[in-house]
């Protein structure tokens, strides 16, 4: 079957089953190598993408369920590494393996989208299902707050918002 659906902006078809999950659709369809398979059962979170600006575990996300939809993989949140959470994350040198990592900052990047200012409680809860087997989970934190207290550039507020002119 025929899908069709925005990713990272561009409008995208793809001649796959309907129950081909959506990260392998992102990574061996469309070569977007960026989204991570981590467990396979959504358990983990290296394949968060946002799916209407919503984090969502693309390893167990049938492309059917995307049709029509928004969708932005680490490689759209930021065409230059400049998104607020991409700069904070080097700034406070938060990966070690780097493996969680893009699944990490979808889902530090959908927080603070919704929420500009939030506390240790809130980062915790929306970051309670990406796993870091390294345990930088201190330094994510630290990164989300730098994250939340930068300036976002004009490009960038439109990737923190969920709208830009491409909608």
């Amino acid at each position: 079957m025929t899908f069709t659906f925005k990713v990272n902006g561009k409008s995208t078809s793809v001649d796959v089953p309907a129950d081909m999950p959506l990260l392998w659709v992102l990574r061996d369809v469309l070569d977007l190598k960026g989204t991570k398979y981590g467990c396979g059962i959504g358990q983990c979170g290296a394949c968060t993408v946002h799916v209407k600006g919503t984090p969502t575990r693309s390893c167990r996300t049938p492309v059917q369920r995307v049709q029509g939809s928004e969708i932005t993989t680490i490689e759209g949140l930021s065409a230059d590494g400049t998104h607020p959470v991409q700069r904070a994350w080097e700034a406070v040198d938060v990966p070690q393996c780097g493996y969680c990592q893009a699944g990490q900052i979808m889902s530090a990047a959908a927080l603070l989208a919704r929420n500009a200012n939030p506390s240790d409680a809130d980062i915790d809860t929306a970051m309670n299902g990406n796993l870091c087997r390294c345990g930088t989970y201190l330094r994510i934190r630290e990164a989300i707050h730098k994250a939340a207290a930068m300036p976002a550039t004009d490009a960038n507020a439109a990737s923190r918002t969920g709208k830009s002119d491409k909608n």
